[in-house]
């Protein structure tokens, strides 16, 4: 089986480099297909890997020497286990389909062979970060992603600032920066963090870190989870590392479906999760972990309710969904936050590409105040986002309903009532939001006919590459006893504790509060006044600058770091270190200027300059100190 691991893991990056190869050459109909043939060799390798490892069959295969250095000894080595198949499989089974899909959606753009080879690069870099076998190989996966997600948020990368009254938009070239930078910052943290390890147990493998952690002191461990913690956290888009992620969506949507669904944000949750045996010894941290992941379940839907560009909502409730997954991680609960990760890929994905064909049909319109009625020319996309909406709202029977009421079951059982009142209103925001958009988008009054659009259904390969995702979004959740069978194989077994009584209500009142956040939208929708209530108690303008948070980090970090720096240059730079080198380089010319008149060619000269010389040599030698 190991060279499953190897098509696994080598495909998209096959797919990546064919795709190069016609990257300035115009639209190259097979790049999109065989980049997309080759995402789908990679997912049929994971899902034989998938049946074949079990508890006592996980595949481990070293591929060559790595590094080398004194006692530091790294292999190029991957394992596939039960976390890491569960996430190939997730990985590549979204990945295949948006590829797919994006052969639609960047029909005429004409970058459409470089956009493949960014995409598949990505995959490549995401199955890296998952297969790896140490932290190192994750590390190197952890930084893949991250350059990857730079050349794709920044696709469109000449499009200029666009600012409007409802919502100040940004370039996709500012926002790749924003993303890239802020990730820096926090993989310093986890950088950090994998030195520690190092350092205290002269080992990067999982398996040797993990065997001996236990003998380090609970300090060197707290600051080790919380280093790589910080990692998690700008990857994952936490609190206060957040801004990034709504701004992401300047690229293109199918980039945002893998963005946002099963690679780059979830990268975080994968890290607790595959570090659980560090954080089981430190509980403080976990429950850390999890109120950071209650607050900004409820801070990135608090935001979702009010906001009209139609990405940026599905981008917050994102942000909310990867909160949820922290929550259960840091609780203790691995494998129910790594089946909310699978189910919450599913659903997100899919409604991060309905939302493509609805700005496709629009001519690239991404206000859903200017949209309307589209059900009548898009049943497809608008049946796939709602279903996609209901799991991501947490309605039974879709997925959603499964994974992310394990999570409020996990906190109310841990006797965390606060963190399940967050995660409570949390879903009951979701759920508002959720059918706040399906409303206005699909349902409302037809504003674009005001511009002269005319919107259509997205070709039937495209619908047909997000069937089988909407299929998923419904099923996913009724393989939870064969999920929790085969992950706790090497991850801690973990249930909730609650009386049958307990279960009862606490189903009803989830259940409640999101059937009553789906009512209350479409009350809303009916009486035209959705944002009314808001505006009335004043936290209209809060919500929709985003807490003024990206203001305060302009003004307080942006602009005082852009005048340091201009001081820097001005000050320190040009008057002192370009004045510096100016000077020994005038000192310089302007000797050998002069020694130059030395050099006239004449022998009789240059006979008197070598005796001068043999002179000056003697006489140092006689005169040198000892003599």
């Amino acid at each position: 089986m190991e060279n499953y691991v190897y098509i696994a893991l080598f495909a998209p990056l096959v797919g990546s480099l064919f795709a190069a190869l016609f990257g300035d050459k115009p639209k190259t109909l097979i790049t999109g297909v065989v980049t997309s043939f080759l995402l789908f060799v990679s997912w049929f390798a994971s899902i034989r890997l998938l049946g074949y490892v079990g508890e006592n069959t996980i595949v481990h295969v070293k591929m060559m020497d790595w590094i080398a250095a004194g006692n530091f000894n790294i292999d190029f080595g991957f394992v596939a286990d039960q976390v890491s198949v569960i996430m190939m499989v997730t990985v590549t089974t979204v990945s295949t389909l948006v590829h797919i899909y994006s052969i639609g959606y960047m029909d005429h753009d004409k970058s459409f062979n470089r956009y493949f080879s960014y995409l598949s690069a990505f995959v490549f870099s995401m199955m890296i970060l998952v297969m790896s076998d140490n932290f190192l190989g994750l590390f190197i996966g952890w930084e893949g992603v991250g350059l990857c997600s730079w050349l794709l948020i920044g696709f469109w990368y000449h499009k200029e600032d666009v600012s409007t009254s409802v919502n100040p938009a940004i370039s996709p070239a500012y926002a790749a920066n924003e993303a890239f930078i802020m990730n820096r910052i926090a993989d310093l943290g986890m950088l950090i963090g994998i030195f520690m390890i190092y350092w205290n147990l002269g080992s990067l493998e999982y398996d040797t870190v993990f065997a001996n952690i236990g003998s380090l002191s609970t300090g060197t461990i707290t600051l080790i989870g919380i280093f790589l913690f910080i990692g998690a956290m700008g990857k994952s888009a936490q609190f206060p590392l957040h801004t990034w992620l709504a701004n992401a969506m300047e690229g293109p949507t199918p980039v945002s479906a893998l963005i946002h669904a099963a690679t780059m944000v979830t990268a975080g949750v994968y890290l607790v999760v595959r570090s659980n045996e560090i954080y089981a010894l430190i509980p403080n941290v976990g429950y850390f972990i999890a109120c950071v992941g209650a607050f900004v379940a409820v801070f990135a839907a608090s935001m979702a309710l009010v906001n009209m560009e139609l990405k940026r909502i599905i981008a917050y409730s994102t942000l909310s969904q990867l909160g949820y997954m922290f929550v259960a991680a840091g609780l203790g609960a691995y494998w129910i936050a790594l089946f909310h990760l699978m189910a919450h890929a599913f659903f997100k994905s899919v409604l991060f590409l309905g939302a493509g064909n609805v700005m496709h049909a629009m001519d690239d319109e991404k206000y859903i105040n200017k949209m309307g009625g589209l059900s009548k020319v898009m049943p497809w996309t608008m049946g796939i986002m709602t279903i996609a909406s209901l799991a991501l709202a947490g309605i039974w029977p879709f997925a959603g309903f499964f994974s992310k009421d394990k999570i409020l079951e996990t906190a109310f059982s841990s006797h965390h009532y606060f963190l399940w009142f967050m995660l409570w209103i949390g879903a009951g925001m979701t759920a508002y939001y959720s059918f706040r958009l399906i409303m206005v988008v699909f349902f409302g009054k037809e504003n674009y006919k005001k511009d002269g659009k005319h919107p259509h259904e997205a070709y039937p390969y495209v619908i047909a590459a997000m069937l089988p995702l909407a299929v998923l979004a419904v099923i996913a959740g009724f393989f939870e006893e064969p999920f929790v069978e085969y992950v706790t194989a090497i991850l801690p077994e973990y249930e909730p504790h609650v009386s049958s009584g307990t279960f009862m209500f606490l189903l009803v009142v989830t259940l409640g509060i999101a059937l009553s956040g789906i009512a209350l939208a479409v009350i809303k929708f009916s009486k035209g006044n959705f944002d009314e209530f808001f505006k009335k108690i004043g936290v209209h303008r809060v919500l929709i600058n985003q807490y003024f948070i990206p203001d305060f980090y302009q003004k307080a970090i942006c602009e005082p770091y852009g005048k340091l720096s201009e001081m820097a240059w001005k000050k320190i730079d040009m008057k002192i270190v370009d004045a510096t080198v100016d000077f020994i380089a005038g000192f310089i010319y302007k000797t050998g200027d002069k020694a130059r008149a030395m050099q006239t060619g004449n022998l009789s000269t240059n006979l008197k300059w070598m005796t001068l010389g043999l002179i000056l040599l003697l006489a140092a030698i006689f005169i040198r100190p000892g003599m």
